[in-house]
């Protein structure tokens, strides 16, 4: 009896004693999210002072920043600058980025979210197979490994100097990671789902449509905010593709305040700040949706 109130009086000390390491190791993990919370708060920082820069700057006038602190605020503030941008055909410019950015998402979100739809539901076929291994080669070819025989299509094609000379290959540029990217978000969606909805007599286009697009709305919102940022900073294309100043984007129209001598940095960075304002409002739209479709991956 003796042995038994012993056996049990040493397993309860045994269960109710604290894992060796325990604080130890919660003490380490605190000490590693500090270290994170510090590192954080330091780019932050290094983030910040560049955006400070260019906002502060943008309300210069020339002399202003050549005699001043570069990160000092303006004693006369003014919006000369923004006055300037504008009157230069900011809003031409403007109209046409929006034009080549709205051309290219739509139509390459489109065609990559129904290809990546056809690879995942056929997955036994050869020829979905070969289709799905000719986008992921796509990523490997960098835009600017073929500008030339891009030049040499749109030529052939009488296209040169238009904007559907841009958003042609935009959109073929944006396709293979827009397909990379849907194909996994796609998989993920439980196959139960897709037999549940077939026995209830639904094709395959009210699959897609009712469920395959609602289930992959992060991937969606997440491909096209990525793909219109590589679209809407775009400068190769328009240099090469584009030869009109009617035809210019935002970021080839920042060569209007470059002179032959010097280059009116304060208008520019006014014109920088006007161009980052649609980013900023597409952010915030779309920052929920984006965030989620960027986490999904870790959170399984």
């Amino acid at each position: 009896m003796a042995s038994g109130t012993t056996t049990a009086t040493r397993s309860t000390s045994t269960a109710t004693r604290p894992a060796r390491g325990g604080p130890v190791r919660a003490h380490k993990l605190l000490q590693l999210n500090w270290f994170g919370g510090a590192a954080g708060w330091v780019w932050l920082g290094i983030v910040l002072i560049p955006l400070y820069w260019i906002v502060v700057t943008s309300f210069k006038d020339q002399g202003d920043y050549f005699t001043q602190n570069p990160f000092a605020l303006p004693t006369a503030p003014t919006a000369e600058n923004y006055r300037l941008v504008i009157e230069s055909d900011f809003p031409r410019y403007f109209a046409n980025s929006v034009i080549v950015t709205a051309g290219t998402i739509i139509p390459a979100v489109a065609i990559s979210f129904m290809a990546a739809y056809a690879i995942i539901r056929g997955a036994g076929s050869r020829f979905l197979a070969g289709v799905n291994g000719l986008f992921l080669m796509g990523l490997a070819i960098p835009l600017q490994a073929t500008i030339i025989p891009v030049y040499l299509l749109i030529i052939r094609m009488h296209l040169y100097d238009s904007l559907l000379a841009l958003i042609l290959p935009s959109v073929a540029f944006s396709i293979p990671l827009s397909v990379l990217v849907l194909t996994n978000f796609i998989r993920d969606v439980p196959k139960e789902l897709f037999e549940s909805m077939r026995v209830d007599g639904a094709t395959e286009w009210d699959m897609l449509r009712k469920l395959a697009l609602p289930l992959t709305r992060p991937a969606l919102v997440t491909v096209s905010i990525y793909n219109g940022l590589a679209v809407w900073n775009g400068f190769l294309l328009p240099l090469i593709l584009t030869q009109s100043p009617d035809k210019r984007t935002l970021p080839l129209a920042l060569w209007t305040f470059q002179g032959q001598y010097s280059v009116n940095v304060p208008a520019v960075l006014a014109s920088v700040v006007l161009t980052t304002l649609p980013i900023v409002l597409l952010y915030a739209i779309g920052r929920r949706q984006l965030l989620s479709g960027l986490t999904a991956g870790f959170s399984r």
